[in-house]
């Protein structure tokens, strides 16, 4: 007969806690991907209600996130006491956690490890998650979404205003503040924003790039901030999911060291590339790298500041 593990009901109940939050998680996450697959009025409350949703998913994960040092008073004894108790069950059997990936847009291509992907789950469960990756993820209607913005796209505000082209204009400001060594990062700017074709390795298309950064170099703006509010709690999310997946990753190195993990994993190995791979909304964090100072930015024609700012 086993001896009784004192720490066994603390894993229990972290770990039950865990489902219960990413069951809430994916409630909200879906009430934005409802709203994001309409035609959503960046003027109207839709877009107010989708900013609060994914701030609210962002103060979830930040729970998720500092729950790992309540489980982290465990010693790696205390876990030997019922380590073998766990097998098979592992991590891989959190299918709301693959729901909530494959929801944001992480595709079973780019995954780490792409054999242990739903080898814990039921079938039915495993066929459920593979369906769902043939519908629209949230990047992808993020996506759909930034390419109708109008805001910068409006030639003749700018012939009219004696202006040049915004994106010949932003070029030659953003080239003049290139530092020694950063003649790279013009040839990708080229590349991300003043060519018009597909990328394969790219989740945004060219007009949802150029509208993410309008967006994040002019978001003081009435009309911009909400967007941008979006943009950065994807970002956020995007961080935290990380952030948590290396909280993870050391618990386990700290716990059992080399030794393979309870569903059959590599352990820390596989977490490591997982936490380095898994990422969604990394396109997002590269538009800082083409960013200039606010006292650089090109002025905006009259009629343009007028839509941004709700002058009547």
């Amino acid at each position: 007969m086993n001896k009784h593990a004192h720490d066994e009901m603390l894993f229990i109940v972290i770990h039950q806690s865990y489902e219960l939050w990413f069951k809430q998680i994916i409630f909200e996450m879906s009430s934005v991907h409802k709203m994001l697959s309409s035609e959503i009025n960046d003027n109207g409350p839709e877009l107010q209600i989708t900013v609060r949703r994914l701030n609210r998913v962002v103060e979830i994960l930040k729970v998720l996130v500092n729950q790992v040092d309540i489980l982290e008073t465990m010693t790696p004894l205390d876990f030997l006491d019922f380590r073998d108790m766990l097998r098979p069950a592992s991590g891989f059997q959190s299918m709301q956690f693959k729901e909530l990936e494959t929801m944001l847009g992480l595709k079973v291509e780019e995954r780490h490890g792409k054999e242990y992907f739903t080898s814990q789950l039921k079938p039915e469960d495993a066929e459920k998650i593979y369906e769902q990756a043939k519908d629209e993820s949230i990047i992808s209607l993020v996506n759909a979404w930034l390419e109708r913005m109008p805001y910068f796209n409006n030639e003749e505000i700018w012939q009219e205003a004696g202006k040049k082209d915004f994106w010949t204009l932003y070029r030659e400001i953003y080239a003049n503040s290139l530092r020694d060594g950063e003649t790279n990062n013009l040839i990708l700017f080229d590349e991300l924003f003043m060519t018009d074709h597909i990328l394969d390795d790219r989740k945004l298309s060219d007009k949802a790039r150029r509208a993410a950064l309008f967006i994040t170099i002019y978001r003081d703006y009435p009309i911009l901030q909400n967007p941008f509010r979006v943009i950065n709690h994807l970002l956020e999310i995007d961080e935290l999911l990380a952030n948590w997946r290396w909280r993870h990753m050391n618990m386990v190195h700290r716990m059992i060291g080399i030794r393979v993990g309870t569903g059959g994993s590599s352990g820390k190995g596989y977490l490591r590339e997982a936490a380095l791979k898994h990422y969604v909304f990394t396109e997002f964090a590269e538009l800082t790298s083409f960013l200039i100072e606010r006292s650089h930015l090109p002025e905006l024609p009259a009629q343009l500041k007028k839509i941004l700012g709700y002058y009547s």
